[in-house]
């Protein structure tokens, strides 16, 4: 059975789990260490959503809420669910659980980026009503 959850505490089977997830999605992304997680369940503004399937986490995505002067902006970053898992609707469902949460976190837009090769992605980023708009998009290591 399908479940989605707002990751709210550090545990050894999770943070596992999410590494694994985080791999699928980026070789260039570092594991994520127990301090850094806790550091996220804690913040008052990014959730972290976890999809599950009979108790294994399968999926994920991060909703990270941002007051600019243009007023509440939602980003969604990192949905990415388990190769084996995938085709099953875990991505829609996540993606819809973190626009409901925009929403009820006053966001007044959502923005997701998402790279071309994550074709399936795009295609439900489309149908969920995302525009794709005219954008460069940079990163600078630190």
């Amino acid at each position: 059975m399908a479940e989605l959850v707002r990751l709210e505490k550090v545990e050894e089977g999770p943070l596992a789990q999410i590494n694994a997830l985080l791999r699928q999605l980026s070789e260039r992304v570092p594991p994520c260490t127990p301090e850094l997680l806790r550091s996220i369940v804690e913040s008052p503004t990014l959730e972290l959503w976890v999809a599950k399937e009979n108790g294994v986490i399968v999926g994920m995505g991060e909703l990270v809420i941002a007051l600019k002067p243009e007023g509440v902006i939602a980003q969604i970053e990192d949905i990415v669910v388990d190769e084996a898992h995938r085709g099953k609707g875990f991505g829609k469902m996540l993606s819809e659980k973190l626009i409901e949460r925009a929403r009820i976190r006053g966001a007044r837009v959502v923005q997701l980026s998402s790279r071309p090769s994550r074709t399936a992605a795009n295609v439900l980023y489309k149908k969920l009503g995302f525009k794709q708009h005219e954008t460069n998009s940079y990163y600078l290591e630190l």
